[in-house]
């Protein structure tokens, strides 16, 4: 039997005789970058299930969860643009890559031994400091792992092993506080496992070249130097995502619409049914968009993403409600986001050169924690004020008016892919 490895590099189209021979795109580098993408996720999404929980047996306030979340996505956001920004000096980045993934892995079992909110706080701080400063060096160093011929496949691959860490996290959590009986530290303990393999997965099989010196420059000439067409995508993004709110909303629009024909637990039922459904689709057409974007225009396969989550949208405002609406929409969902992750790290890495990537996808990644933030609250607060169809009018507009920038960009592959 051929192995994993060998399967998924055959889709790589054939280089005639003539031609000198390929890199293959699922390398080494590759193959580690996405099982730590996979055991990462999987240590910290795990946690992430059972944290609601485990504040309520504290007996803190729901306000608490807000500001957990809230600090740590913009401490990570911060720290994802310090550190790409400091990637693109260094020789070596592979230990900065290895630091991120331990104090990810070490601050999310540590919630086990926190007594206070206030606590948890801190680690869940510490973990998504650790996430925010390997974000740009990965992508980078992944990046640098492929030719531009292949940023699709390689950086599909890295979000389908993420999102099946996504898919087994909350499983495992759930079998875990079975067998514990609800002891929650236990289970916070357990996540130690996948957290510190990602750490082996980084160290054993990433390789790194060793890059040449280069000059230290500013951080605002860091700025000045990304090209205009990328300023152009960052525009596109930046409103996209201003509108693209937090997918668990999506959860809590499927309770509220099937509560009233299920019964509360029926319908909670059928939403953690629905968003495994999401996820699935998400796991999957990350691949499958990657492949697409290596062989056709990277700015129309996003801009056609942005659309899907245009038609999601309109579903939700105009869609009679029930059962079958709230299917297309969650299969929307996982199909759009997988998209938009996928296209948006690949192009990135097409409209910037290589030694500039740290900062661009440092840049990349703390205009989508902005726009995730914006989005979550603005949404959140139109729908209490004047219900879920001004909500998701609100993200409709946004939608599509990011889908036609980035329909607007174009492409124009580097000199190094000719």
């Amino acid at each position: 039997m051929r192995s994993f490895s060998t399967i998924l590099s055959s889709m790589t189209p054939a280089k005639s005789s003539a031609a000198p021979t390929a890199v293959r795109w699922l390398n080494s580098t590759v193959l580690g970058i996405g099982l730590a993408s996979l055991l990462s996720d999987w240590s910290h999404e795990a946690a992430t299930t059972i944290l609601p929980a485990f504040l309520a047996s504290m007996g803190a306030a729901a306000a608490w969860v807000g500001v957990i979340e809230g600090t740590a996505d913009g401490l990570s956001s911060l720290a994802k643009l310090g550190s790409g920004h400091w990637t693109d000096r260094l020789k070596r980045r592979k230990p900065i890559m290895i630091g991120g993934y331990a104090l990810t892995a070490l601050a999310t079992a540590s919630f086990g031994w926190a007594s206070a909110a206030w606590q948890v706080l801190i680690f869940r701080s510490a973990a998504w400091l650790g996430r925010g400063v390997r974000t740009p060096v990965r992508k980078a160093m992944l990046a640098a792992a492929v030719t531009p011929d292949t940023y699709g496949r390689a950086f599909g691959f890295e979000r389908m092993m993420d999102t099946c860490g996504a898919i087994v996290g909350p499983l495992s959590a759930y079998f875990l506080l079975q067998a514990f009986a609800h002891n929650y530290k236990s289970v916070f303990l357990c996540t130690l496992a996948p957290g510190l393999a990602a750490v082996v997965a980084v160290a054993w099989l990433v390789k790194e070249r060793e890059r040449p010196k280069v000059k230290a420059i500013t951080f605002g000439e860091g700025l000045r130097g990304l090209p205009v067409r990328y300023r152009r995508f960052l525009l596109a993004v930046g409103l996209f995502g201003a509108g693209d709110c937090a997918h668990t909303l999506l959860i809590l629009l499927a309770m509220q619409e099937l509560t009233p024909v299920y019964g509360a637990a029926g319908a909670a039922s059928a939403a953690v049914a629905l968003y495994v459904l999401h996820n699935v689709l998400y796991a999957s057409f990350a691949f499958i968009s990657g492949w697409l974007a290596d062989f056709c225009s990277k700015p129309l396969l996003l801009g056609t993403s942005y659309a899907l989550a245009s038609v999601m949208a309109l579903l939700i405002i105009v869609a009679p409600p029930g059962l079958v609406t709230l299917t297309a929409v969650f299969v929307l969902g996982g199909i759009h986001v997988a998209m938009n992750e996928t296209l948006e790290d690949s192009f990135c890495a097409e409209l910037v050169k290589e030694s500039h990537h740290g900062m661009a996808f440092g840049v990349l990644a703390t205009v989508n924690g902005v726009g995730d933030f914006i989005s979550s609250v603005t949404v959140g607060a139109l729908w209490s004020a004047f219900g879920v169809r001004v909500a998701f009018g609100y993200s409709l507009v946004l939608f599509l008016a990011g889908a036609c920038l980035v329909w607007r960009i174009g492409v124009r592959r580097p000199a190094a892919n000719s």
